[in-house]
């Protein structure tokens, strides 16, 4: 019989994936199109869907663990995926989720037409909304408070997340 923790991480994998399924090839929004001649990043040009990814990538790392490795508090020698689990959670996964939802409920307080525009309600439905920008937020901080983890050193997670910053930000 599964443990709770191995159905939260389906369930959030699920949801996650959907996400990204439903953002790239069911959502359509007719005067963006073709908005740029020579090179259109599309859903790419926003950290939000690069948030929902790192998401996912989270949750099916979750799920692995669950699965091959080991949610013991302290581990003499923690497997491969526990490891991964927990370099990319308090690396990746934390600050970049709670970066765009307190950002983007932040601005959308201050006016709505800088994230999210009135003309892009017939195209974008309300609950994609929430899944992109409030469940990132709320799955991370539940993640952060049941599961136990090891933090890397300091410098080791300031380091993948720098990269992975710089790397958006020439992308």
């Amino acid at each position: 019989m599964p443990d709770i923790n191995m159905v939260v991480h389906l369930v959030n994998l699920m949801a996650y994936s959907f996400t990204l399924y439903y953002s790239f090839y069911i959502l359509h929004i007719p005067f963006l199109m073709n908005k740029f001649d020579k090179f259109d990043p599309g859903q790419w040009k926003y950290l939000t869907m690069w948030d929902v990814i790192l998401q996912t990538l989270f949750f099916l790392i979750c799920l692995l663990n669950d699965l091959f490795g080991t949610n013991a508090v302290n581990p003499k020698k923690p497997p491969f995926t526990r490891k991964l689990k927990d370099y990319f959670h308090a690396s990746l996964g934390f600050p970049i989720a709670m970066f765009v939802g307190v950002t983007f409920w932040a601005l959308m307080l201050v006016d709505r037409e800088l994230v999210l525009p009135k003309a892009l309600d017939p195209y974008f439905p309300w609950w994609l909304n929430h899944l992109m920008h409030t469940m990132i937020v709320v799955t991370t901080v539940l993640e952060m408070i049941v599961a136990p983890r090891q933090y890397p050193k300091r410098s080791c997670g300031l380091g993948i997340l720098a990269s992975f910053m710089l790397t958006y930000l020439v992308w």
